[in-house]
């Protein structure tokens, strides 16, 4: 497709080609003002191409020697729509017989296949990854730790509860205007995997050295035997 400035259309190459009949190239070229080497371009491809070697060509390469081969796409769509693998499941296969070939390439031809996304062969959502279950062996084997952050609530409870102009709601409004601490908590808890025991602090906030002596005080305080 010629752009917006292009100096040649389809058309205007006819003209080209006619007037170069009975014309020099030079002497057209500069009347239609483009360069002899770009109206000799056009006149050499309407003299072996005829009407076709008028239109606009490809940029794509004729061949490439780094393209997949055919029977690799054709492997790598067998194995998507049997096994549902991921792309980087199919390069390790791919892999183990000898064929190189990236990850991304692999998700490339994945969607030019038409089967980029998961939904595009399951359109049921049926899937094929079963949930593995975590079991811990003994108290301490496995610790979930959780941080919540919530909002610090005045005692008595805060305005959504009385009402903007309550007298809860006034009282915590000139306790905040008094200096009262605003903010957040942050509600650090451990909870053992196998006896299912947690242990709660509420801290100030949730940096890796506030988290790393709850812990520790929760190990202490609580002796799940680590």
């Amino acid at each position: 497709m010629t752009h917006a400035n292009a100096p040649l259309s389809l058309e205007g190459r006819r003209r080209l080609v006619n007037r170069c009949l009975t014309r020099p190239i030079a002497h057209v070229a500069a009347e239609m003002g483009i360069s002899r080497a770009c109206a000799s371009k056009w006149v050499n491809r309407w003299r072996r191409h005829g009407e076709a070697g008028l239109q606009d060509r490809a940029s794509t390469p004729h061949h490439s020697s780094t393209a997949t081969a055919a029977c690799v796409i054709q492997q790598i769509e067998v194995w998507r729509r049997e096994h549902k693998w991921s792309a980087q499941r199919i390069a390790y296969e791919l892999a183990e017989l000898d064929v190189r070939i990236n990850r991304r390439a692999v998700s490339r031809h994945l969607s030019r296949l038409g089967l980029g996304r998961r939904r595009f062969i399951d359109p049921g959502g049926d899937t094929n990854r079963k949930p593995g279950k975590i079991t811990a062996r003994w108290p301490g084997h496995m610790v979930h730790l959780d941080v919540k952050k919530v909002g610090r609530i005045p005692d008595g409870g805060g305005w959504r509860i009385h009402g903007r102009n309550s007298d809860q709601a006034r009282t915590a409004g000139r306790a905040k205007s008094a200096g009262a601490k605003r903010g957040y908590t942050y509600l650090h808890s451990a909870v053992d995997g196998f006896s299912r025991l947690s242990y709660t602090e509420p801290l100030t906030d949730e940096k890796g050295l506030t988290a790393a002596a709850f812990l520790a005080r929760a190990n202490l305080d609580v002796s799940w035997g680590w």
